[in-house]
């Protein structure tokens, strides 16, 4: 999708063989929950929404209610969790859009509950349990007790039931057992309490590749459905990556030996070669951590960063033999003729994460 100087474009197909190999590996009666939250991580929420719709896909999942409803105006049939903060006061909203948000503590509980008997309905909601991740959820030695009593008084449908998983997937892990164990404490307080067959999820992507027997009713999918963490020999499913990110080379230019390049002249060329100035730079969304070790892919083969990426544009070095000229199109992420980049490729250069990098992307896709 062209945006100006750099665009993302989008692979359906890919899009739609992730979902049928993660599908392929789970019981029939197992739900795939699609995380589309931060913009479908910077691949366009409602174009990725509608395309795993399409797919077989009817449970998505966002950080927030401006997205939550955003996402209701093109799935007007899906299931929506809303896993983050919502308040009182979202109650309207949250009833008009038939958003289920995933409650995270019980004071906010309690006010929701409040506000929905007063308001003489009963909101559909899942509750998150805090197992040991520290972030979101009722404490697991509480939270049984804590749900029974919010289900008796009121205001409050209680559907399902979540955590999250900390380190699952970790060599060595031992953690997440633990975690899983706390669970189904809470799970038989639950049931003991005359609250019983809820909807259970718990398994991130990481999750779902290391313990299958924790798939249960639902299994969140995030980066695994983008196509990282699934392209590794022995995972449990294969998944592609189906983003590519793309700009076009603005100037091209022969210099000598010893040529200084960028701000502060970080790079010095080691021979005559030919730089190229693509145009993308960190206001769209390239790290500042690419300067001088990352790589693009131009004219068929690999160029490095050469100095500082800069607000807007990028200097790259394409080597002696030059044949690359201005408007040639440079891949970010992605495919070109033999070689390809990928964005946990970018994400060694810059010690981050595959998530980071891609939620930074700017474009135009919602």
């Amino acid at each position: 999708m062209r945006r100006r100087n750099a665009w993302i474009e989008l692979g359906w197909d890919d899009l739609c063989r992730n979902l049928l190999s993660i599908c392929s590996v789970l019981n029939p009666a197992t739900s795939i929950i699609m995380v589309v939250k931060a913009n479908a991580y910077g691949h366009g929420m409602s174009v990725v929404s509608k395309h795993a719709y399409a797919c077989g896909v009817r449970w998505f999942l966002v950080a927030r209610l401006d997205e939550a409803i955003a996402l209701r105006a093109v799935l007007p049939d899906a299931n929506i969790l809303l896993l983050g903060a919502v308040w009182a006061t979202d109650l309207p909203e949250l009833q008009r859009f038939r958003i289920i948000p995933v409650l995270v503590g019980e004071e906010q509980a309690v006010m929701l509950a409040a506000a929905a008997r007063a308001a003489g309905v009963s909101l559909v909601c899942h509750v998150k349990i805090d197992t040991g991740m520290g972030r979101f959820g009722l404490p697991w030695d509480q939270a049984a007790r804590v749900m029974t009593s919010l289900q008796r008084a009121g205001g409050l449908d209680i559907r399902g039931i979540t955590m999250h998983f900390a380190s699952a997937g970790k060599e060595g892990d031992s953690f997440t057992a633990l975690q899983a164990s706390r669970f189904q404490d809470v799970l038989a307080g639950c049931r003991a309490g005359g609250l019983d067959g809820l909807f259970r999820h718990v398994s991130n992507s990481a999750a779902f590749l290391a313990h299958p027997e924790w798939d249960l009713d639902g299994v969140r999918v995030g980066i695994l459905a983008y196509g990282y963490g699934g392209r590794r020999i022995g995972t449990r499913v294969h998944t592609d990556p189906f983003l590519q990110w793309k700009t076009r080379v603005v100037q091209v230019k022969h210099v000598p030996a010893g040529f200084p390049v960028g701000y502060l002249s970080t790079h010095v060329t080691s021979e005559p070669t030919w730089l190229a100035t693509i145009d993308v730079g960190y206001s769209d969304g390239l790290s500042r951590l690419m300067s001088n070790k990352g790589h693009v892919l131009v004219a068929g083969r690999r160029a490095q960063v050469v100095g500082r990426v800069t607000m807007n544009f990028t200097t790259i070095d394409v080597g002696p033999a030059g044949g690359v000229k201005a408007g040639d199109e440079v891949v970010l992420i992605g495919t070109q003729e033999s070689e390809s980049l990928w964005a946990d490729d970018l994400a060694r250069w810059c010690q981050t994460i595959p998530y980071e990098i891609l939620t930074n992307i700017r474009s135009d896709t919602n």
